[in-house]
């Protein structure tokens, strides 16, 4: 059977809850804020958006745009609380639920069309309870994958319902416009028009070597997008953690392209990769960085080394290498670093290294941070 994978997008999420909260703000223009005085949009509703009020924007380019413009603080513990209600109701269909962030997700329904007769029939069940239950609007994209459900719940905003058959997926992409595919971003869009490359049908025949050539491990995947493929897999929020391997991963305060900045973070998460190893006795041999942009395109390589470690040092070493050996066409939202192939023992020692005092090293300062705060002591190399 084929996969049946359905992506809801809450519409203008935060700023929805507030005029759920407050009706006065409704059939007005406005929107969500840091603070009310030096901040940016964190979401207009759709009052605001002819005006070309949109997230990102600082609040005084917001007031230049729409004078009349209502601003609201925002309240995100009241958002986090309204976003697990919501996706408790969506466990009610699947448990195959992904989170892809505080107001969208992916449900693998394949299953669960044996219960629920059709994909039509549970993306408006969704709407129904959400809209009964939350009196909130969603969007939502019925597909064969999840970059194409990402796209149909995009297609028809607010309030919108679309479903994309398979056989109707190449007459769909043929003449869309490579930035409609989340994933693809103003810039990326730019250059992929500098060659040529306008559409999704023009974007799956161009040849695979010159993408890869052009954009390095990117480029497969963009071919790919544009024949509208996409392999991976819906992992439930709630999935126990694989126990063959160890991760840690972070979303940054802000979307960055500030190296040093990310290499900073790249060397906490491997401390912690290795101490959590060291605290369960393990040693690993693949390194895996997992990289998200500002568009949520998330994508995982991974290096497989020829020696056992869980040396944090180490780890940030090939993190790094892995990092820099990618081109990276937009700011990065969320890094997140793992170790698999994972032993309670290392299989092979270096000729020259003594492993025995570098484990005592290790160690020793897990117990310092562990007693003084964590980076009490570290690497020096990027401070």
């Amino acid at each position: 059977m084929d996969r049946v994978i359905l992506h809801i997008d809450m519409d203008a999420f935060f700023i929805s809850v507030e005029q759920r909260d407050n009706p006065a703000l409704r059939g007005k223009p406005a929107a969500v804020c840091g603070s009310l005085s030096r901040s940016v949009i964190t979401s207009a509703n759709y009052e605001a958006r002819p005006f070309g009020i949109r997230a990102g924007m600082p609040i005084q380019e917001a007031k230049r745009k729409c004078p009349q413009l209502i601003l609201v603080r925002g309240n995100h513990s009241k958002y986090t609380e309204t976003s697990a209600r919501i996706f408790s109701i969506l466990k009610e269909f699947t448990p195959l639920v992904e989170v892809a962030s505080i107001d969208e997700a992916y449900l693998d329904i394949t299953d669960s069309l044996l219960l629920f007769r059709s994909s039509l029939h549970i993306a408006k069940l969704i709407k129904k309870r959400v809209w009964e239950k939350e009196k909130l609007t969603c969007s939502i994209g019925v597909a064969p994958n999840k970059l194409l459900a990402k796209l149909g719940s995009r297609i028809k905003k607010p309030d919108g319902l679309t479903i994309i058959e398979k056989e109707k997926v190449p007459e769909i992409l043929e003449d869309l416009p490579v930035s409609k595919l989340h994933g693809i971003g103003p810039k990326l869009a730019e250059t992929l028009k500098s060659i040529n490359i306008f559409t999704c049908g023009q974007l799956g025949r161009f040849p695979v070597s010159f993408l890869i050539k052009r954009f390095g491990v990117i480029g497969e995947r963009l071919h790919e997008m544009g024949l509208g493929l996409d392999e991976s897999p819906v992992i439930p929020f709630d999935q126990e953690e694989d126990a063959k391997s160890i991760s840690h991963s972070i979303t940054l305060e802000e979307d960055t392209s500030d190296l040093d900045r990310l290499r900073k973070v790249l060397l906490h998460l491997s401390e912690r990769v290795s101490k959590r190893m060291r605290k369960e006795g393990y040693y690993g041999s693949r390194v895996v960085l997992t990289i998200r942009y500002s568009d949520f395109y998330t994508f995982s390589k991974q290096k497989t080394l020829s020696r056992w470690m869980n040396s944090g040092n180490e780890i940030f070493r090939h993190s790094v290498e892995i990092f820099e050996s990618i081109p990276h066409p937009k700011p990065v939202r969320l890094l997140g670093v793992g170790m698999s192939l994972l032993k309670k023992e290392w299989c092979q020692q270096d000729l020259f290294e003594n492993r025995e005092k570098k484990d005592h090293l290790l160690k020793a300062m897990d117990r310092v941070n562990e007693k003084f705060g964590d980076w009490t002591l570290t690497w020096a190399e990027l401070y």
